[in-house]
């Protein structure tokens, strides 16, 4: 499977922005997938997690924040980012299985 995340971008503290990942390859409509964030410095985080029966968890530091999702007709997963902090400032990327997706900048301003 290849994955490819978009959405990221500039976005004023207090912001919101939609990150997309998109399978091609196969379908992931069964499929655990997830987001992750990298930051200079810092281990990779775990943002948020959708089960192939969509249970979701949540890192601590995004619940009630954000909302993971996705669109099995359109073999895409979405990351809906509210309340943006520049914490939250970072590159995100997304996984299935054993398969990492192309990345999307992520920049929240003060």
């Amino acid at each position: 499977v290849q994955l490819q995340a978009s959405g990221g971008g500039l976005v004023q503290a207090g912001g919101s922005l939609r990150l997309s990942c998109i399978a091609s390859g196969r379908t992931i409509d069964s499929s655990d997938m997830g987001w992750f964030r990298r930051t200079p410095g810092k281990p990779r985080d775990f943002i948020a997690a959708i089960s192939g029966n969509d249970n979701t968890r949540y890192a601590d530091s995004v619940k009630g924040r954000f909302t993971i999702s996705r669109d099995n007709a359109k073999n895409t997963m979405y990351l809906q980012m509210d309340g943006l902090k520049p914490e939250d400032s970072g590159i995100y990327y997304c996984n299935v299985g054993s398969a990492w997706g192309r990345e999307t900048l992520v920049t929240v301003s003060s």
